[in-house]
């Protein structure tokens, strides 16, 4: 099944983020940003937090996000 598909359905996916790299746990379509709530496609998924766990949709968004919180938890 692919999005052309009628009735493809896209889904949340559940995601372990590592240093350059994540692997998906749950599969799904796409991850939601962890500040502005909006869905980002796997295949356009570029900026997160290894220590937070947490997608980000892009690097201004990413940088809010370390402003916020710091490096760390």
């Amino acid at each position: 099944m692919n999005i052309f598909d009628k009735g493809f359905t896209p889904s949340e996916a559940s995601v372990r983020y590592l240093d350059g790299d994540y692997v998906v746990i749950k599969q799904g379509t796409f991850v939601r940003c962890a500040i502005t709530g909006k869905p980002i496609a796997l295949d356009e998924l570029t900026y997160w937090s290894v220590d937070r766990q947490e997608p980000y949709v892009d690097a201004t968004t990413a940088h809010e996000a370390f402003l916020r919180y710091g490096r760390g938890n």
